[in-house]
This record gives C-alpha cells, sequence and structure tokens, in this order.
C-alpha cells in the first residue's frame, strides 16, 4: 500500500519492460543464470545509488545470476502474476500488503522460507511459507516545508480551505500508500463509516485521485502540493533530491500521531522459471549483509529482529519514528474485505 509509484505508471512500467526485454526478461531457458523481479516502487533509483541498484549489482557479482527488473504499483504487479499464470514470467514478487497477502490468496505464490527468514518475528511472516518482508516500512505524510513550514497535527487540520487543491494522496485498492491511507483512516476514525465521512469532507481540498504515491513527492517538493501521502522508507531515501519534503504523522482521536507497519514483502512465484536463482536471491534479501544496508542505503528498517543497524541514517529515522504509535493491521481481513472497502471510498468521494 522511485518508489515513486505504488501503482502502475504506463510510462514506468513500459521503460521496465522495454529493459527486460532487452535484457531477456521473461525467457523460457529455465536454465539461464538470471532472474525476474516484479516489484512495488521505492527500492530503486534512477541516479543508480538505490538499495535495489546495490543489491542486485552485488547479488549477481556473488552468484553470476542476473536480475532483469519490472516496476509498477503493488497491484498492478499483483495483476500481472494473474494474467500471465499460464505462462510464468516472474520468479519474486515484491509488494506492499495487503496485495502480497492478496498474490498469496490467489495462489500466485510458492512455498518457501528464506534463509533468515526465521528472524523475522512470527506475527510479520507468512504461516506458510510463502512470503517474508525483506524490509520495514511504516506509512507517512509529506508537506511542503517552505510553504508549510509547520505541518498539520491532525486530520482536521487538512480540512482547512487553505488546503484547497493542494492535497493529494494516491489511490486506495492500485497504490499501497493509498490503501494505507484508508487503513489508517478507518484506524483514527474508530471505523469505516467515520472514516468515509472524513473523507468525504476532504474531497473538498483533495486535487484527485493519482495512481502513482512517488510522483506526489516532487509536487510537494516543488510547492505544487501542501501535503501528501507517502511513507518513511520513500520519503526520507529521497529527501537528498526533493529537500523541500518533511514527514509528519496525522494524530488520530487520541490526539497521538499513528502510523502503521507497510514492509516490502517477497515470495516466490508459484511456477516460477528459475525456481533456484530465486531463492538464492531471496536468501541473499535476508542475508546479514542486505539487512544491514535497509537503513544505509534504503533508508528503511531490517525485516529481521535480530538486525541493529547504527549507521547515521539509523538514527535519524529512529528520531523521525519517536513518539509515534505504531499499528499493525490485521491484513488478511484487510484483504478479504478490500473490495468493500473500495467502493465504499469510491462512494464517498465521487464528485
Amino acid at each position: 500500500m522511485a518508489r515513486s509509484s505504488r501503482a502502475f505508471t504506463a510510462a514506468a512500467l513500459g521503460t521496465a519492460l522495454l529493459t527486460a526485454t532487452l535484457t531477456g526478461c521473461g525467457t523460457t531457458d529455465a536454465d539461464a543464470k538470471e532472474i525476474t523481479v516484479y516489484s512495488a516502487d521505492g527500492l530503486k533509483s534512477e541516479n543508480g545509488t538505490g538499495f535495489y541498484d546495490t543489491v542486485f549489482k552485488n547479488f549477481q557479482a556473488k552468484t553470476g545470476v542476473k536480475v532483469n527488473y519490472v516496476e509498477g504499483g503493488s497491484g498492478e504487479m499483483v495483476q500481472r502474476l494473474v494474467r500471465e499464470s499460464s505462462n510464468t514470467k516472474a520468479d519474486v514478487i515484491v509488494t506492499l500488503p495487503p496485495f502480497i497477502q492478496q498474490a498469496d490468496g490467489k495462489g500466485l505464490l510458492g512455498t518457501y522460507a528464506p534463509d533468515g527468514s526465521e528472524k523475522v518475528r512470527d506475527s510479520e511472516k507468512s504461516t506458510t511459507g510463502t512470503w517474508t518482508p525483506i524490509v520495514n516500512n511504516y506509512l507517512c505524510f509529506i508537506n511542503n516545508t517552505e510553504e508549510l513550514k509547520t505541518p498539520p497535527k491532525t486530520w482536521d487540520d487538512l480540512l482547512d480551505p487553505k488546503f484547497k487543491g493542494k492535497v493529494q494522496y494516491s489511490t486506495p485498492g492500485v497504490a499501497g500508500d493509498g490503501t494505507a491511507v484508508l487503513v489508517k483512516a478507518m484506524h483514527d476514525f474508530g471505523g469505516k463509516d467515520a472514516a468515509m465521512e472524513y473523507l468525504k469532507k476532504l474531497q473538498k481540498n483533495n486535487v484527485g485521485p493519482s495512481s502513482s504515491t512517488g510522483q506526489l513527492a516532487p509536487k510537494t517538493d516543488k510547492g505544487e502540493l501542501l501535503v501528501a501521502n507517502g511513507d518513511v522508507q520513500m520519503n526520507f531515501a529521497n529527501m537528498k533530491s526533493m529537500p523541500h519534503q518533511g514527514i509528519f504523522f496525522p494524530a488520530g482521536s487520541n490526539g497521538k500521531p499513528t502510523t502503521l507497519a507497510l514492509p516490502y514483502a517477497a515470495g516466490l512465484v508459484k511456477k516460477a522459471p528459475h525456481t533456484k536463482y530465486a531463492k538464492e536471491f531471496l536468501d541473499y534479501l535476508l542475508s546479514d549483509e542486505v539487512q544491514q544496508q535497509t537503513s544505509s542505503i534504503a533508508g528503511g528498517f531490517p525485516a529481521r529482529a535480530d538486525i541493529k543497524p547504527t549507521d547515521k541514517n539509523a538514527t535519524a529515522l529512529a528520531e523521525i519514528m519517536k513518539g509515534v504509535e505504531v499499528f499493525r493491521p490485521d491484513w488478511a481481513q484487510i484483504n478479504q474485505n478490500l473490495p468493500t472497502y473500495i467502493e465504499a471510498w469510491k462512494d464517498a468521494t465521487k464528485s
């Protein structure tokens, strides 16, 4: 729920597909030393210095296995697996919840518990060994720090007329982060109906739907928007190139800022054409080496409970999360009821 788009953007996916085609993505040769990863955006950077950039390069250097990469929104990646289920091209999928649960529920994932997954808390991974978090993360909101030096403290602050045409959040049901906004609202307001009543009011200030969360960050940095949704990993990681964005967490009814855990989760694709290498890659993602890089390079948080990074990014991230109440949704329940929630949201926000 650039990671720039948690949701599908035709241009981004088109570029990714062209790259994949040129590099042999989707080959039917199961002996080829390559894998194809379908992933939500946010872990790969345009300048080649992101988490995936480093992980893919080092994995190939260690194993000789090349990683082909296709990026899109969490929901789009799952739908792509569905369309290709009779001719599977992907080996590994990485999405935000509840879309990894959705992929699991549709029978799209194989069973494999990577080395290191035993050090991930049981409550945070699949009980059947079909997926595990690789980078922990949290929903956040961002503000333009030049035009809005003090961010809104509560949801109700966003209803101020000064925000008309200056607030935007990505589309629930399409973007992982946008879906998380819906989940947070239902949590903070005490249920679906109260959340929809609020989002109906917010619609007066909302610019409109956006399939891409990542596209909102540059708009906020430039001042086209004053407030948008995002997530800590993505927005922290792009602060160097977008220095005019701040991270904040609107308070719930108890007056305390809240957020929800929103990890990147990875799973082996059922009938993956390169299963052996895909398993090696999943093992590598949960290795000591890579988990230490979740803060220093990705700007996120390790999935393994035993890894405690001490780099400067880890210190800065701990400060960002200080005093924020974190809740962990029942993603299986949310996935089951997601169509109902999305229909309620559409009805509440229709023109």
